[in-house]
């Protein structure tokens, strides 16, 4: 065999050490645990199969009795998603440049902020809705304001990333001209970020779309207050209506939004 087809081999796996295959084991142990703990049974499972079939089948063929009123609330879901999003997005912004290492005013506010978003990541939706549902009360502010904290949580990390990795070359000419740090950041800075700005803001609406249907499972408002009625009053083919409106408007906020991004990806070529 010549050195040309030694080359071109496949690199072989080196053999895996003992610390490897130990935690390989505790993975496994673990793993085996977890099963366990989440309760999966099998014989369950059969047994539940039949009242499967018999839901199902009460939701074919899906009820038109309230399609208006479900029409308007899946409208209200995407009313809370966007205007949840937009502000979440503006509040982000600054946030973002505070949490960037090279255009924050002090490390220590950087550390603050970034603990700031990350603990508002951290807390669950359902934990916000909970929350806002039991401060301002039953409705679609307080989905508006859980949403609202989770575009924040979402865009405001990435938006801070992706300002960090703006070439400097365009902000340091203008602060060498005497630019303000404010700026440098308005004419420069999120100029160059904001295609990425863009794309991350269009996945934060699709998320925060999903989110709304959740939301109004705790009473936060929306299309997930019909469907949590529904099945609670087990008009299953009402429920089916409901899912369909659901997937439907999933679909078209991510085909318009895959559109944008597309759009976007075009023009920066």
């Amino acid at each position: 065999m010549n050195n040309t087809s030694k080359h071109l081999l496949p690199a072989r796996f080196a053999p895996p050490g003992i610390g490897s295959i130990l935690l390989f084991m505790l993975f496994i142990v673990f793993f085996a645990w977890s099963v366990a703990a989440s309760g999966i049974s099998v014989p369950e499972l059969v047994t539940g199969l039949p009242n499967m079939l018999q839901i199902t089948s009460e939701m074919i063929p899906p009820s038109t009795d309230r399609v208006e009123p479900m029409m308007k609330s899946v409208l209200v879901t995407f009313q809370m998603a966007l205007v949840g999003t937009v502000i979440g997005i503006l509040i982000s912004l600054p946030l973002a440049v505070l949490a960037s290492k090279n255009h924050t005013p002090h490390p220590l506010v950087r550390s603050a902020v970034r603990s700031m978003v990350s603990f508002i990541r951290t807390v669950p939706d359902l934990a916000w809705a909970l929350f806002f549902v039991a401060s301002v009360g039953l409705g679609p502010f307080a989905g508006t304001l859980t949403l609202i904290m989770d575009t924040i949580g979402f865009c405001a990390r990435f938006f801070a990333e992706t300002i960090e990795e703006v070439d400097e070359g365009s902000p340091e000419a203008l602060s060498a001209l005497g630019a303000s740090n404010t700026s440098v950041i308005v004419c420069a800075v999120l100029p160059m970020a904001m295609p990425s700005l863009i794309n991350t803001s269009l996945f934060a609406l699709e998320k925060a779309v999903r989110s709304s249907v959740v939301l109004g499972l705790v009473g936060a408002g929306g299309i997930g207050a019909e469907l949590a009625t529904s099945m609670e009053m087990f008009r299953y083919d009402q429920a089916a209506t409901i899912v369909l409106m659901i997937f439907a408007l999933v679909v078209v906020v991510e085909m318009l939004s895959s559109r944008a991004r597309m759009s976007l990806m075009q023009k920066r070529k």
